[in-house]
């Protein structure tokens, strides 16, 4: 990660003015390390060894974020991370000590907002944290729109609520930022690269998150994920929300049949 830019904040930040962030990880060097750059960059940081004492600092004090590792004695990241999102959400990154794809994506599938790859630059994770809290914090898109909606999609900016076809949809941070963005710019087809960038707010990083959220929002919004009528993907660019081709799939399946019998005149 040698090309991971500085990490630049004020000189002198009050301590705790950037937010309450619990660090997971069972490597007390690793942890060390953590704590330490998240210390300086002005974030009250709290600590566990394991999932069991994780949890307990979670529910004793809420943090604003988790840096939670992936590989924890007595209970694994992923389960932690089920656990803590039983309660509502919460931003969570995950660092995971290979670079196994499968534990990246399932990661993000078990609810994380992101990933960091050990061995990883400490300004990099910083980076991470101050860009989905960020992102965490933003009630309101920055263009300032109101409520969005489009082929039996809504979604509330200002609630952080989402419906399909009046049914509450259960978004995750990154899920709910995605969703927005393609519903202010329907018909309109985006790389992964502008993706990233637009909603992560990165001009770096591993473009199969982008991937892996786009397969979760279809699972979430989509009458069959295996046949994305909404979210479409456009070959050799990227993604497009197809809003007026669901609606008018939609309505052609759901027109009265045509009579039969008789001879037509």
């Amino acid at each position: 990660m040698e090309n991971t830019p500085p990490v630049r904040h004020p000189a002198s930040v009050p301590q705790g003015a950037r937010g309450r962030v619990l660090v997971v990880d069972d490597d007390p060097t690793v942890a060390e390390v953590v704590v330490g750059y998240l210390h300086r960059t002005g974030y009250t940081v709290e600590q566990a060894g394991d999932g069991p004492a994780a949890l307990a600092r979670f529910a004793a004090h809420r943090p604003d974020l988790v840096v939670l590792d992936l590989m924890l004695p007595a209970m694994d990241g992923f389960e932690v991370c089920r656990r803590m999102r039983e309660h509502g959400p919460v931003p969570v990154i995950m660092l995971t000590a290979r670079g196994d794809e499968e534990d990246r994506v399932l990661g993000l599938e078990t609810g994380a907002d992101d990933y960091v790859t050990k061995p990883f630059s400490p300004r990099e994770l910083v980076l991470r944290v101050d860009s989905v809290l960020r992102r965490a914090r933003a009630a309101v898109p920055a263009d300032g729109v109101g409520p969005l909606s489009a082929g039996g999609l809504s979604l509330d900016p200002a609630a952080r609520q989402a419906y399909r076809d009046g049914r509450g949809l259960a978004l995750t941070l990154r899920e709910f930022d995605l969703l927005a963005f393609l519903l202010r710019h329907p018909g309109k087809a985006f790389g992964r690269e502008e993706l990233m960038r637009e909603v992560w707010g990165w001009d770096f990083g591993d473009l199969s998150t982008v991937t892996v959220h786009i397969r979760r929002l279809r699972g979430k919004v989509e009458a069959d994920p295996a046949r994305p009528r909404l979210i479409r993907t456009v070959w050799g660019v990227g993604y497009r929300l197809d809003a007026e081709a669901d609606r008018t799939e939609e309505d052609a399946a759901t027109a009265p049949a045509p009579p039969t019998g008789g001879r037509s005149r």
